[in-house]
């Protein structure tokens, strides 16, 4: 059975170049445009991992999904990894990084991403099914 990845993104072309770029690596993939909509799916599908965006339709939606993954018992379990924008877009001369209080994530991956890198994370990270 194909271990699935969560994919939480606004932008449809990057989910579908990283569906593409998962799916020839053996994961299944499910997909949502949202915070919420991806919540709700990870409750219900329980991936292996979440690939999730910082910035969507609020530049905190991310860390918003992130703290309600956390604060759910269904899903607080379930290893994220966060790929952002945000140094770029902001103009920012640090990146950010992983923290169990302030950011309990698995690791940050900076957009744009090489595909080897979010292969990479996402092998490391991946909860074992």
């Amino acid at each position: 059975m194909a271990q699935n990845v969560l994919l939480i993104d606004d932008d449809v072309d990057f989910r579908e170049a990283i569906t593409t770029l998962l799916e020839a690596k053996g994961y299944g993939v499910l997909t949502a445009g949202t915070g919420n909509e991806g919540f709700t799916l990870a409750r219900q599908q329980q991936p292996h991992l979440v690939l999730l965006d910082m910035m969507m339709e609020r530049r905190t939606e991310g860390l918003e999904t992130v703290r309600q993954f956390q604060s759910d018992s269904a899903t607080r379990d379930i290893p994220i990894i966060l790929v952002t924008g945000i140094k770029r877009d902001m103009n920012m001369a640090f990146g950010l990084e992983p923290d169990e209080q302030t950011l309990p994530v698995k690791a940050v991956l900076e957009k744009p991403v090489k595909p080897e890198k979010i292969l990479q994370a996402v092998a490391e990270h991946i909860r074992k099914a």
